[in-house]
């Protein structure tokens, strides 16, 4: 099996932000994940990250709040983007 593309979507924002997510459904765990997606999901805006979630090989399932880079307790692949729309929203100043 190979790694299949289930999500990829981009959009801008009014306030010149640009929000992408991608997930894939792989074959194996990207260790140390347990689960069979590769995924990454950032907010930027000005050529700043803003908000990312991601799970690099090596250090599994993380996010970056800002300058902080925190653990991210993955679930599910909704849960994962629902998270990350609330974390959006709250930069954005509309939580």
């Amino acid at each position: 099996m190979t790694a299949k593309l289930i999500v990829n979507q981009k959009s801008f924002d009014e306030a010149g932000g640009i929000t992408q997510m991608v997930v894939w459904s792989v074959p194996e765990p990207v260790p140390p994940s347990t689960h069979g997606f590769k995924y990454r999901l950032v907010y930027a805006r000005n050529g700043r990250r803003l908000v990312g979630f991601d799970n690099e090989r090596g250090k599994g399932d993380h996010m970056h709040l800002g300058q902080a880079e925190l653990h991210y307790p993955f679930t599910t692949i909704n849960q994962l983007i629902e998270d990350f729309i609330t974390e959006v929203e709250i930069i954005r100043g509309h939580p």
